[in-house]
């Protein structure tokens, strides 16, 4: 690992810090999403009214298009540095782990974002509906369940196997 050359290491390093910042702006967003639904039926909450609901939607914007473009900052640059890195995989079982999870996880992310893309397209263009936007936020919410819940945990697991690096096939020197 130390043998990294500099393009690596810079990619390395983006990887971690939007990573982290994704993660970040990942949990904002599931909290303020969150917070507009009663938790049975996924309705409204009743401090909700039709005048306040755009100040509210227009006020999550930056927080869905932070998660938006972090995420595609990160899988980039962990992409590139798999790739310029040139690790083995097979002796490095902490990337390895952390290369599944994140090619398992991405499909479903990517399905989500399409739901992201559709709600940025629609609060940027400035006259939206604001029913069709609470029905994207709960079909999102709806359509892969505790999902998020599962994939902040399991990136929050790359802090380990970055500071640990467990199943590392050593060199044998004999």
């Amino acid at each position: 690992m130390n043998a990294l050359n500099k393009t690596s290491k810079i990619f390395a390093f983006l990887s971690v810090i939007t990573c982290s910042l994704w993660i970040g702006s990942y949990l904002s967003r599931l909290f303020l999403s969150y917070q507009l639904f009663e938790v049975h039926d996924l309705s409204l909450k009743s401090y909700i009214t039709s005048a306040n609901l755009t100040g509210i939607l227009t006020t999550m914007l930056p927080s869905i298009t932070t998660t938006f473009v972090l995420y595609i900052c990160f899988i980039l640059s962990f992409v590139i540095f798999i790739i310029f890195s040139r690790i083995k995989l097979r002796d490095n079982g902490w990337l390895f782990i952390i290369a599944v999870i994140v090619l398992i996880t991405l499909p479903f992310e990517v399905y989500l974002m399409t739901i992201d893309y559709t709600i940025i397209c629609q609060l940027n263009c400035g006259t939206f509906n604001t029913s069709e936007i609470v029905g994207l936020l709960v079909r999102r919410i709806k359509v892969l369940g505790s999902f998020p819940l599962i994939e902040i945990f399991c990136y929050l697991s790359f802090y380990y196997f970055l500071l640990f690096r467990p199943l590392t096939k050593v060199k044998n020197e004999d």
